[in-house]
């Protein structure tokens, strides 16, 4: 059975950090919101997919030298800051499954999170950029989910996804996938794991600690009520 991993928010703390960059930096521009209120809209998104929302929104358009400020910070800020959500590298020590990551971000970017964190000999080279992929195209879509799926041999019904985002969930589903919601990280919100359930999680959870223990349960159990 295939373990599918999101990186962003699931084994690192980065939508958190990446967050406040972007609320301060949009909040400039005129785009004013909290920090919980952007996490629970955007976490999930890529840079791009974000600036042409808040560019609509504000009804003007943004430079796309804004843009590479952004990515340039939120690069800064995690080869500096980042940390590894709790509990991560004994969580993947008790996992004896295959696995690989699959994100929205980059994987310049998925690089600096992995070398600071020591994460990345864990995983690689099963890291998979859902824009440098398949169809290259990003979550929702299944693209990079199925990318993976067929990289291993798994068949969709026979992988499971740990997510944090709705539109990670929503790309696991769609590729046939069993998703688990994860909502343990610092950019969570009151609504996280209802939302994360409404896009088709069959559980969630906020501790990795907790992760094993679901993997030993969906192998005896098929979904099915």
């Amino acid at each position: 059975m295939l373990i599918i991993f999101d990186c962003d928010g699931v084994l690192v703390d980065s939508e958190i950090l990446a967050k406040k960059v972007e609320v301060e930096i949009y909040g400039a521009q005129g785009y004013e919101t909290s920090l919980e209120e952007f996490s629970e809209r955007f976490s999930g998104m890529t840079g791009d997919e974000i600036m042409r929302e808040i560019s609509d929104e504000l009804d003007k358009g943004l430079p796309q030298s804004l843009h590479d400020d952004i990515q340039t910070r939120i690069d800064d800020k995690l080869a500096k800051e980042l940390k590894t959500i709790s509990g991560v590298h004994d969580m993947l020590d008790n996992l004896d499954n295959p696995r690989c990551i699959c994100s929205n971000s980059s994987t310049e970017r998925l690089m600096i999170s992995l070398r600071r964190t020591n994460l990345l000999d864990r995983f690689r080279p099963y890291i998979y950029s859902a824009a440098e992929v398949g169809t290259q195209k990003p979550k929702p879509d299944s693209n990079v989910f199925l990318y993976a799926a067929q990289s291993f041999e798994s068949e969709p019904q026979q992988t499971i996804v740990l997510e944090d985002s709705v539109h990670g969930v929503s790309g696991a589903v769609a590729a046939g996938m069993r998703v688990v919601g994860f909502t343990g990280a610092s950019h969570s919100y009151p609504t996280h794991a209802e939302k994360l359930m409404e896009a088709g999680a069959e559980t969630t959870i906020n501790k990795l600690s907790d992760f094993p223990a679901v993997v030993e349960a969906f192998k005896n159990w098929d979904g099915r009520l």
